[in-house]
């Protein structure tokens, strides 16, 4: 080392400016130190970032070294592109014992000052969890503060967006500080929400944290955990009451965001909670118009069984009806009007709605059941082979209904034999509203099709239901 020394010129640098002394004391290598400074290298030599060898002893905790280069004359007050000093580079790596030095034997407190971006020791500290730091700079050296940094962040704020449980609880303990907010309204407990931090959530929380303060943005922690689906924390701000229906700068609530990303176990969150399911956004979409458009079949069943309101109109006079078959979403078109006939049933049957569901599960979505089958079948050989253009339309005019379900159906066009696929979907839709009333399906296709005009596929469908009771019986 000592002959390699001697042949080099000890103050060259890299294309990152950095000279030997820069690794030797980033490699802790004591002695190393101690022959570069017998060749009078530059001490305050800075790389192309503004660090020199002094900053990188407090930075690695290296106080023996950091003594040398005092010794050799290195500038205590030396800072870097960020503005941090030997002062903060101990600070957010913890190194209580470097401050100490530069407090009781450098004599120079008053490099507790502000970086570029207005952090002190004690804020560095809280920003990346120095328990130890901020105890010490609490007690004995009289030096925490929670002042803001230059975006209005205060220590608290960086403990809880990077993650720092023990750091904040000090800070809670020590402090009168909750609810402060920063340039852009965030509180401490929306950067903890914002950045998934489950647990500081719920300590901050616990400590009567306020969850309902909006951003700039208009938006409540609730809203960033709503549209990434992180259940958890969703559950924890609705424990502790957290107000579901607040509304972003584009109007949308923590529902809309939810079913945008189909994260259905906040939607459930929400839901059971009480939102409000109808708000709708800048748009005005509700959360169904989303979920429309988007095809999300599992997201439309959640709504539909959440009994919303299907006649709402988006700016463009659309229902989520109308969205979805716009869409050419033909699945969820089909369970709207499945939803919009059985609210309707429901509504004028009161007195039914105790026991409707005992045997069969309210769903909207397709029937695949076994014991449906032969209903499906009958469906299908009607509507493709027995019934003529038109003749769908009157049975489900006949059935009650609407203009805008027939439409819905209709809009979706495949060729010169559409008919037969309307045919069968408004017979599918229809059948599924018969099973939820308990009625009798063929005995209710039989009149329909005789008060229609179509003896003759009612003749048919008789005569294969009777067929297929008997079949039924000899198997029995």
């Amino acid at each position: 080392m000592k002959t390699l020394v001697k042949g080099l010129n000890a103050n060259a640098k890299n294309v990152h400016n950095r000279t030997a002394l820069h690794y030797a004391v980033a490699g802790k290598n004591k002695e190393a130190v101690q022959l570069l400074l017998q060749r009078r290298v530059k001490v305050d030599q800075k790389d192309k970032y503004g660090v020199a060898p002094i900053h990188l002893a407090a930075w690695f905790g290296s106080l023996e070294i950091l003594k040398l280069l005092v010794q050799a004359g290195a500038e205590h007050k030396v800072e870097n592109e960020e503005g941090l000093n030997i002062m903060h580079c101990a600070a957010i790596n913890n190194h209580t014992e470097i401050v100490e030095y530069i407090i009781n034997d450098l004599q120079m407190k008053e490099l507790d000052k502000d970086d570029q971006s207005g952090h002190r020791a004690f804020a560095l500290a809280a920003k990346h969890g120095c328990v130890e730091m901020l105890e010490m700079l609490m007690e004995p050296y009289k030096m925490a503060t929670v002042k803001p940094n230059k975006r209005g962040d205060t220590p608290l704020h960086l403990a809880a967006s990077n993650g720092h449980l023990d750091a904040i609880q000090l800070l809670l303990q020590s402090f009168d500080t909750r609810d402060e907010v920063n340039m852009d309204g965030e509180t401490a407990l929306y950067q903890a929400a914002d950045n998934g931090q489950e647990e500081c959530v719920l300590a901050l929380l616990e400590a009567g944290c306020d969850p309902d303060i909006l951003t700039m943005a208009k938006c409540s922690a609730l809203h960033p955990v709503s549209e990434r689906g992180d259940t958890s924390i969703v559950q924890i701000l609705l424990e502790y009451k957290a107000f579901t229906d607040f509304q972003n700068q584009h109007l949308a609530a923590p529902l809309h965001l939810a079913v945008k990303n189909s994260h259905i176990p906040v939607i459930h969150s929400l839901l059971d909670a009480g939102c409000n399911i109808n708000v709708t956004d800048k748009r005005s979409r509700t959360a169904m118009h989303l979920a429309a458009e988007l095809a999300r079949i599992e997201v439309v069943e959640m709504l539909l069984k959440a009994g919303l309101d299907l006649t709402l109109q988006d700016r463009q006079g659309k229902t989520a009806l109308g969205t979805a078959a716009r869409a050419d979403e033909v699945i969820i078109v089909d369970m709207i009007i499945k939803a919009e006939r059985y609210y309707a049933w429901k509504t004028a049957n009161p007195e039914l709605n105790e026991s409707v569901h005992s045997e069969y599960p309210l769903t909207f979505k397709l029937d695949h059941r076994f014991g449906t089958r032969q209903l499906r079948s009958m469906a299908w050989r009607l509507a493709y082979k027995l019934l003529k253009p038109g003749d769908w339309k009157r049975l489900a005019e006949h059935w009650g209904f609407t203009k805008d379900q027939v439409s819905a159906i209709e809009e979706q066009w495949t060729g010169q034999h559409s008919y037969q696929e309307h045919g069968n979907r408004m017979l599918l839709i229809w059948l599924h509203g018969e099973e939820l009333a308990q009625k009798s399906p063929a005995k209710e296709l039989y009149q329909g099709l005789i008060l229609t005009g179509n003896t003759k596929a009612a003749d048919k469908i008789r005569t294969e239901a009777v067929t297929a009771s008997k079949k039924s019986c000899s198997i029995s």
